[in-house]
């Protein structure tokens, strides 16, 4: 994948990030603030003043991930975003650790 596909890609999956992540934390009631930075980066910030970074690595064609947890790579194969430690879907570790950090069941459904 070049360039100009990654930024397409990661994008666009940012941007659904941004309206799932809105959704579900709306709909469980949690108290946070989100922000889609210039550069693809979507901040978190959560009651406790804890933070969930996602940002785009054109360099590596990857999604990053910094949470609580730690800090998390996911690579684009077969239609989705996998951890590149764990094979972990993206939505699905961002449903754990949002969930973590806001003190409520979340599940992000892509």
């Amino acid at each position: 994948m070049d360039e100009r596909e990654f930024l397409s890609l990661a994008d666009a999956t940012m941007s659904r990030l941004e309206e799932v992540i809105e959704s579900a934390l709306d709909a469980a009631d949690v108290d946070y603030d989100s922000e889609l930075q210039p550069g693809g980066i979507l901040e978190l910030t959560f009651e406790d003043d804890s933070k969930i970074i996602i940002n785009r690595h054109a360099a590596a064609r990857e999604i990053w991930v910094a949470a609580r947890a730690g800090g998390f790579h996911y690579r684009h194969d077969g239609g989705r975003w996998i951890g590149t430690r764990d094979g972990e879907e993206l939505f699905a570790a961002l449903s754990r650790y949002i969930s973590a950090q806001a003190g409520a069941p979340i599940s992000l459904q892509d």
